[in-house]
């Protein structure tokens, strides 16, 4: 009796899959992937669209705010929309969700404060590509920041903080620029991948303007439980904040060398304020 040969075909590569979420040593079965591991792919293509398309439920990001610590009650937070009116029209005319919508503009306006009172740093979360990754990610990284800018001696006077429907990254510089801060942090949910759908990107920007590109930014990516873990994405944001208000500059002049570089939380800030 011939021996039964196996249906499933393990690849000698699968042993990787241990180390990273991309999709390798998927073996075969026949000339087809295992029906496993196509069942895998369309769930993980179905969470990337879901992740797209879903609206953001702003009441929950802020009670979840609330809960965190960062405000006190959720009335604390602003809630803004971009010029695109709806998801579609976001998906399809990027250039309107990178500009506040005319009634947004007017709720900041109320509250430019005086220039002597001017904010160090505007901190927006925008729902982005992924709505997914800021109902998940942004709350327990924004209380992780707060946290470690308490740290600190000097006293970094932080504005209120917003969050922004249908925006892109630019819109920060619409929102810092009228809140005069020196600086804008724009957490915003990254185009989500067939393996990580819940990625929060964090973008540094100095001297918020209208007219500031990518170029003029720091980014860093990949804020999620199974990536860049919150406590080390607010320790670098902590050491590009500082040295931003150092150097009065960001962007692609300004290097992240937190792992060369041991941030010091008891090192005297006013200097840099």
């Amino acid at each position: 009796m011939s021996e039964k040969r196996p249906l499933v075909h393990q690849n000698p590569w699968r042993k990787l899959r241990q180390f990273t979420d991309a999709r390798i040593g998927l073996g075969r079965a026949g000339i087809s992937l295992p029906t496993h591991e196509l069942l895998q792919f369309q769930l993980a293509h179905a969470r990337a669209i879901d992740a797209v398309h879903c609206p953001l439920e702003v009441p929950k990001l802020q009670a979840d705010l609330v809960t965190a610590g960062f405000v006190g009650k959720q009335e604390e937070v602003l809630t803004l929309k971009s010029q695109a009116p709806d998801r579609a029209t976001y998906l399809q005319r990027p250039d309107l969700g990178r500009v506040l919508s005319g009634a947004s503009r007017d709720l900041l306006s109320g509250r430019v404060p005086a220039e002597g009172d001017a904010p160090d740093l505007a901190i927006v979360i925008v729902d982005g590509l992924s709505s997914w990754a800021v109902q998940t990610n942004a709350a327990p990284m924004v209380a992780q920041l707060k946290a470690d800018l308490e740290a600190e001696k000097g006293r970094w006077r932080l504005a209120p903080l917003t969050i922004v429907e249908q925006g892109r990254v630019a819109i920060g510089d619409d929102i810092g620029s009228l809140l005069r801060a020196r600086a804008v942090l724009v957490l915003i949910g990254e185009r989500p991948g067939l393996s990580s759908p819940d990625s929060l990107g964090a973008y540094l920007t100095w001297g918020p303007r209208t007219g500031r590109n990518d170029a003029d930014r720091n980014c860093i990516s990949n804020i999620r439980p199974a990536g860049l873990s919150y406590s080390n994405a607010s320790q670098r944001l902590l050491y590009l904040i500082r040295e931003a208000f150092r150097r009065q500059l960001s962007g692609v002049a300004l290097k992240d060398r937190t792992e060369e570089v041991v941030i010091d939380q008891k090192s005297d800030n006013k200097n840099f304020l």
